[in-house]
Parts: structure tokens; C-alpha cells; sequence
């Protein structure tokens, strides 16, 4: 049990060892990054740019120009809503490398009220042409992520979803491909797709489902930008598509299948279930997710009840 912020600070000590032009900009959250043991082995790669993320991601895009692979590191509602013009400009226009991590996405960081919610930043990003969009379930889905994204020359946006107790998903070694979608389970009835923490709330929905003699399929869509088209198809096969995502209904990855599965002359139907069109008062990120009925429970609720 860990939190995927703090994985990214061991996470890129590793890219750094393999190549020495990985660097790191934070928005003074180095605490919350675990980055302290990276600035002391890499004090040369580290740069503290202070409460300035607008400023944080330009002088990303010119190290970016030289020749560096930078990591940026804040909240994710300032890393995208605040940095949306700077986003646009040095990731999709100029397609310079940077990977851009923000933690707290979704309601991780809820206590602090609808300015530290993060539940418009996937609609934001993948508006912007040449952008990864990558959101992992768990501590060992994120250091893979970090690791992938180290080698890969594309601009990236990575959302860290939940808090300090993130469950764990994957107890055991597995493959990491952006762009390529992980089967979890397989069934026939039902697909769920799910992305960032939902990934094992929906498993724990799933495991309801199959004691009331469902057969369900759960994927974890941890790309969400490019989306794993090949997998889409596979789940038409089932009778009930349901994405669920820690994010709005509005322009997140329900709204990214749903645009998918709009050309497709045979399709299932598709249940959406992700953070309701509004801004919930603040509070703890349990309270915040029952509220918004993203709980395994509320899941597998939504689910029966639509079957």
C-alpha cells in the first residue's frame, strides 16, 4: 500500500540511472513526490521551480529543446487547468517530450474544495493533438508508467489518482505497454473498463456481479489517449459496455469510448459511470468517493440495476 506520487520519486531514480538526461521540475511539492533521495543523487537534475506551474512547464519545453527528458511534478488540476495555454503551445503544437505528472487527480486531494478537484483534466488534455494520456491503477502500475514514458519521445500526461492507501491491482510482474490495454478478467456478459483507482473498485464490482451469475470482463485502460482500439472491439462481443473512471462523466474515458463506439454499426450498450456533472463540497477522499457513488459498491449497484 503506497501512494503513486511517492512511487514516482523511486520511479525516476531508476530512468535517471539509465539516462542521465532525465530531469526533474517540481512545483515545491518535492515532499509530496518523495524527490528528496532524487535530488541527492541527481542534484544536477533537479530543479524546484516553486508555486509557478505555468512557469514550471516552460522551462520544461527548453530543456526539452536541448535534449533533456523532463518530468514535471504537481497537483493535477494546476498541471493542466492552470498550464492549459502552455500545454497546448510546448506539448501538442510543438510536440516537445515533457511528461507532465500530476497527483491528486480525480478527488485525491478533495479536502482542499472544487479548487484541488481534478475532474476535467482528461476532457482538457486529449483536446490537445499528440498528447499520452496515461492513468495507472496502482504503485506498480505508475513506476512502469514513469519508466515508459521515460523512453518514450512523445509529449505525456500522467494523472495519479487516489491517496496514501492506494489498493493494489497487480501483486505480481506484468507487462506495461502504453497503448496497449490489460485484461484483467474475462467474461461475456459485461465489460467493464475502468482506469486509475476504479480499476480495482470495478474488480471488486465484478467479483458481486459473478456471485450473481454474471460472466464479466474488467480491463484496465490505463492509456487513455491513444485508446486501445483492438481492445474496444474485443468488449463489443458482451451485451453491456460500462467505462468507469474517477473523473466527470463529461469528456473523460466514457466520452472517449462513446465517440468510439458511435461508428460502429453493431455495438452493446454503454453504462458511464465516472463523477457526476458537479462540484461536490470538500472532504475526505472516502467521503468525496461515496458521494459521488464510486464506491465498489455503488458500482456494482449502478450495474445490476442497469441489467
Amino acid at each position: 500500500m503506497c501512494g503513486s506520487s511517492r512511487t514516482f520519486g523511486q520511479a525516476v531514480i531508476e530512468a535517471a540511472e539509465e539516462n542521465n538526461k532525465v530531469v526533474v521540475l517540481t512545483a515545491d511539492q518535492s515532499t509530496a513526490g518523495r524527490l528528496d533521495y532524487f535530488r541527492e543523487k541527481f542534484p544536477q537534475n533537479f530543479f524546484n521551480i516553486g508555486i509557478a506551474e505555468q512557469n514550471m512547464i516552460g522551462i520544461a519545453a527548453g530543456l526539452a529543446k536541448e535534449g533533456f527528458v523532463p518530468f514535471t511534478l504537481a497537483q493535477a488540476t494546476f498541471s493542466t487547468n492552470r498550464c492549459f495555454d502552455q500545454l497546448k503551445i510546448n506539448l501538442g503544437y510543438m510536440q516537445l517530450g515533457i511528461k507532465i505528472v500530476g497527483f491528486g487527480a480525480g478527488l485525491g486531494i478533495g479536502q482542499y474544495g472544487p479548487t484541488h478537484f481534478s475532474i476535467e483534466d482528461i476532457a482538457l488534455v486529449r483536446s490537445v493533438p499528440n498528447v499520452v494520456i496515461l492513468s495507472p491503477a496502482d504503485c506498480a502500475a505508475t513506476y512502469k508508467c514513469i519508466l515508459s514514458a521515460a523512453k518514450d519521445p512523445r509529449p505525456t500526461y500522467i494523472r495519479l489518482t487516489g491517496g496514501m492507501g492506494n489498493p493494489v491491482v497487480y501483486d505480481q510482474d506484468f507487462e506495461f505497454e502504453i497503448g496497449k490495454s490489460i485484461e484483467l478478467k474475462s467474461g461475456t456478459d459485461v465489460a467493464i473498463i475502468a482506469t486509475g483507482t476504479m480499476v480495482y473498485n470495478s474488480l471488486k464490482a465484478a467479483e458481486k456481479l459473478e456471485s450473481d451469475g454474471f460472466s464479466v470482463k474488467v480491463i484496465d485502460m490505463h492509456t487513455i489517449k491513444p485508446l486501445d482500439e483492438n481492445a474496444l472491439r474485443k468488449c463489443c462481443r458482451a451485451k453491456l459496455i460500462v467505462s468507469v473512471e474517477e473523473h466527470s462523466v463529461v469528456g473523460g474515458l466514457g466520452s472517449c469510448i462513446a465517440e468510439f463506439l458511435s461508428n460502429l454499426a453493431n455495438r452493446p450498450k454503454h453504462l458511464i459511470i465516472g463523477v457526476p456533472d458537479f462540484y461536490p463540497a470538500p472532504g475526505e477522499y472516502k467521503y468525496l468517493l461515496q458521494t459521488c457513488n464510486l464506491t465498489s459498491e455503488d458500482i456494482y449497484n449502478k450495474i445490476h440495476s442497469y441489467l
